[in-house]
């Protein structure tokens, strides 16, 4: 059977600080983003993994990339596992986008299925491509482990659309947390989640820290 670990990458300062931080803000990680990744790769140490997929922003390659440090596993990365885009709202709290986009904020909240962010993309949209990249990897590994390095919103829509779930219903249906793995366990049956946002590899130092 194929498992898909969908990793979130590590700590920002924008998830540190609960901004809208989308595929238009390449923020790094911080320090304890670095060790977030370190503990993870720490863990699954003797994981033999097929291959790693990871976005193209800064804060997915370098997890990808300490997580890969010192072995031959190989490394693709696929721009459908970018993070949502979310246009004018990029780097903005909550407070600052209900402020400057209110009637926008509201038909997202209700529904991102089909209402994207000012300028930014639906949750439709993120799933279409998502997909894709998972359909090629399953095509590549029809078994073994494959790692994901992801974003927050991306993995949440993921799944959501693996499983049935109304990807609309993404930011109230499943957790995320900065650091989680969620498995993804494919089988005659179809896709089984079989772990969401666990956080095990990390210290409880690092799951306390604050953010989203």
């Amino acid at each position: 059977m194929l498992q898909l670990y969908f990793l979130r990458h590590g700590q920002t300062t924008s998830s540190r600080n609960n901004l809208f931080c989308g595929s238009g803000t390449d923020v790094p990680l911080t320090s304890e983003g670095k060790e977030m990744a370190h503990a993870f790769a720490n863990f699954y140490k003797d994981t033999n993994w097929n291959a790693i997929y990871y976005g193209p922003l800064h804060r997915t390659r370098l997890t990808a990339e300490i997580i890969r440090a010192n072995s031959g596993i190989p490394m693709h990365q696929r721009d459908a596992l970018t993070e949502i885009g979310y246009g004018e709202w990029e780097g903005k709290s909550v407070e600052e986008v209900d402020r400057e986009f209110h009637d926008e904020h509201l038909r997202w909240t209700a529904d991102p299925a089909w209402y994207p962010p000012t300028g930014g993309e639906s949750a439709t949209t993120v799933a279409a491509r998502a997909l894709s990249a998972i359909a090629e990897i399953r095509k590549t590994s029809a078994e073994g482990k494959v790692l994901i390095v992801s974003h927050k919103a991306t993995i949440r829509i993921s799944l959501c659309a693996l499983i049935g779930i109304d990807v609309g219903r993404f930011r109230y249906r499943l957790a995320c947390p900065v650091g989680s793995v969620s498995v993804v366990q494919f089988g005659d049956n179809g896709p089984l989640i079989e772990q969401i946002g666990d956080r095990s590899h990390l210290t409880e130092r690092l799951k306390g820290l604050p953010g989203t």
